[in-house]
């Protein structure tokens, strides 16, 4: 038997040694980067595996007017979970839910077997009221859960419907604003964590573990909802008046480009979207839309043509026989017959077609179509709403002699609401172009902080001073003495334009199916608002803008002045009075008078007496003030000694 060394027994231990060292060491190693490096890992994955999260929606931020006022909101509305390893007697558990919740006992047997966490109760159990979470919750069923949900809430109803858009049944923007801003308006969701074994059973020794969720940002917008309720009311009085096929109106602020008002119509609520069809609630038209504009156009003309020395309004004269030759075609003016002799004061006034295609002719293709696309026409104006138009112009190749002069009065290029009101306010405002805005600040929910708010953008100006301010002048005559007489306001300067669009199918133009237009702003020497209404095809009236939109907007610039606190001013150009025109009288001082002295002078108005007493000492309205002849004028009675105490 060979004898083994000494040293080589030595050998061998030494290496036994040294391999367990070595492995007592890679034990020690993994072990210390098991808890020290990944050890949180494990422990999460293993949280994961025995943990179940009932979910908490987060509140999504709440949409207000410029002043505060909700237009978006959010109200409570419970969600039914189940967890169906923890649910002992399926048959019994469904019966119950399925008579409460009033669906299907088969369905509810089916959803609290299924093979899953976590099981939601769609739809029967989703989004419920409190009180039928409460009896459900009543039930005390094992494994059934109430997670506090909410849904949005619109408390206006149709009210601005199209600019706010909605939110789906798991609270995500799907049109409108809520679309456009739905990241920062949706927050982040939180929830409830509890532990159960592989079995689905609870552990009681755990502690459940709450998330809370993180609200979405509230949105302020530029809107004002004196503005808005003025038109909403104006396009409900034009659908029951005329029947149109569509309606839309835009306010906007022109010396910043916020939008304070917007509406179209048809119109929907926004929590009962499921029951109009989409071509409804997706079309915004004031942002959407596409015709021509008609005569609306014709002060981007009038503004090239001043700008670039091309007229003079009081002193250069046009004759208008009714009609132009262009390229052999005759183009016609509105008037049969003709204006004949005017000033260019009074073809803009007039709305004269053959005036505004010589306008034209002297700016010649790229100067007015420079100024076309200087003023945002062909393009998008940026507004922060989704699906908006950007218009079709002629390319400027192929722009001959009749191209051009149709551009020049608003025929044969396709424009949106939104493009117009933009470059009207720069027309009106001084010559600055501003990208029109709906979203004015962020406010944090917790706090009621502003986190950011907007400036406007000025895109450039596009015209100068002294040409907008001849604009305007011009504009104020188009409402006082010509074609807009309808949007004419007394005691405020207002300035506008008519348009009556023709539409087109099948590439001709329909017969007795118009866009009647109207785009006006005041005060005319300091504008403060531009207001623009479009009534698309109104039905058993004469197809004009001066005769159906103009009075709409003279109604919006009337009671949202007295609303921005524009105080009425004497001095305007006096109203060229129509035969159908309603005479209007100035309201007298009464006050100190006695009724003898009123009935003695004979007014024509209406008194509304109360109080007791020789004199008048109240009056409304303020002396002044021009009213409607037979209009009611309330006083109060009293002595001199009463007004002292």
């Amino acid at each position: 038997m060979k004898r083994v060394s000494n040293v080589t027994v030595r050998k061998r231990l030494i290496f036994a040694l040294c391999a367990g060292l070595v492995v007592f060491m890679v034990m020690i190693i993994r072990l210390a980067y098991v808890q020290l490096v990944i050890g949180d890992d494990i422990s999460s994955r293993a949280e994961d595996s025995w943990s179940r999260n009932i979910p908490f929606e987060a509140k999504r931020g709440e949409i207000l007017d410029r002043n505060g006022i909700p237009l978006a909101t959010n109200i409570s509305a419970p969600s039914v979970l189940v967890v169906p390893r923890q649910v002992k007697e399926p048959a019994e558990v469904a019966g119950e839910l399925a008579q409460v919740l009033s669906m299907d006992e088969k369905k509810a047997y089916e959803l609290v077997t299924k093979k899953a966490s976590i099981v939601r109760m769609n739809p029967e159990g989703r989004k419920m009221s409190n009180e039928l979470a409460q009896k459900v919750r009543d039930l005390k069923l094992d494994g059934v859960y109430i997670a506090e949900d909410n849904k949005r809430h619109y408390p206006f109803g149709k009210y601005l419907s199209h600019v706010l858009g909605f939110a789906g049944i798991d609270n995500q923007g799907l049109t409108g604003l809520e679309l456009y801003y739905d990241e920062q308006l949706s927050g982040q969701p939180g929830f409830v964590s509890f532990y159960s074994d592989a079995k689905g059973r609870r552990m009681p020794n755990l502690a459940d573990e709450y998330t809370e969720p993180v609200d979405g940002q509230h949105l302020k917008l530029t809107i004002d909802t004196r503005i808005q309720t003025i038109i909403e009311r104006e396009l409900d009085i034009a659908e029951a008046t005329y029947n149109p096929d569509g309606a839309m109106a835009i306010a906007m602020d022109p010396n910043t480009g916020e939008i304070l008002g917007m509406s179209s119509r048809p119109d929907y609520d926004p929590e009962r979207f499921k029951e109009v069809p989409p071509e409804i609630y997706n079309q915004n038209k004031p942002v959407w839309s596409q015709y021509e504009p008609g005569s609306t156009f014709k002060i981007i003309t009038l503004a090239a043509a001043l700008e670039e020395g091309k007229v003079d309004l009081d002193k250069d004269n046009f004759h208008d026989p009714g009609h132009i030759e262009v390229s052999g075609h005759r183009l016609r003016c509105w008037k049969k017959g003709g204006h004949g002799s005017q000033t260019f004061l009074e073809v803009v006034q007039n709305s004269c077609n053959p005036g505004f295609v010589v306008l034209g002719e002297r700016l010649g293709k790229d100067t007015l179509f420079k100024y076309i696309n200087d003023f945002g026409f062909g393009s998008k104006t940026g507004i922060d709403l989704q699906g908006e138009g950007k218009g079709i112009l002629f390319d400027l190749e192929n722009v001959g002699p009749l191209e051009l002069a149709t551009t020049a009065f608003g025929q044969g290029v396709s424009v949106t609401p939104i493009q117009q009101v933009a470059a009207v306010a720069a027309a009106v405002n001084g010559g600055n172009l501003y990208q029109p805005y709906l979203a004015k600040e962020w406010v944090n929910p917790a706090t009621e902080e502003v986190i950011a708010n907007t400036s406007p953008v000025l895109k450039k100006q596009v015209i100068s001073e002294e040409t907008s301010a001849e604009i305007r002048r011009a504009l104020e005559h188009v409402v006082a003495k010509g074609t807009g007489r309808g949007a004419y306001v007394d005691g405020y300067r207002v300035g506008g334009k008519t348009g009556t669009a023709q539409k087109a199918q099948g590439g001709r133009y329909l017969e007795n199916n118009h866009i009647v237009s109207f785009i006006g702003f005041a005060p005319a020497d300091d504008p403060q608002i531009v207001v623009y209404v479009a009534v698309d095809n109104p039905k058993n009236t004469v197809q004009f803008g001066g005769t159906v939109a103009a009075p709409i907007v003279g109604n919006i610039m009337e009671d949202g002045l007295r609303a921005l606190g524009v105080e009425r001013r004497a001095e305007q150009i006096e109203k060229e009075r129509m035969w159908n025109d309603e005479p209007l009288v100035e309201v007298p001082d009464l006050i100190g008078r006695t009724m003898k002295d009123i009935h003695e002078a004979y007014y024509e108005l209406k008194l509304d007496v109360s109080g007791e007493g020789k004199e008048v000492l109240v009056q409304s309205p303020e002396p002044g003030v021009r009213i409607k002849a037979g209009s009611v004028i309330r006083i109060y009675m009293g002595d001199k000694k009463e007004e002292e105490q």
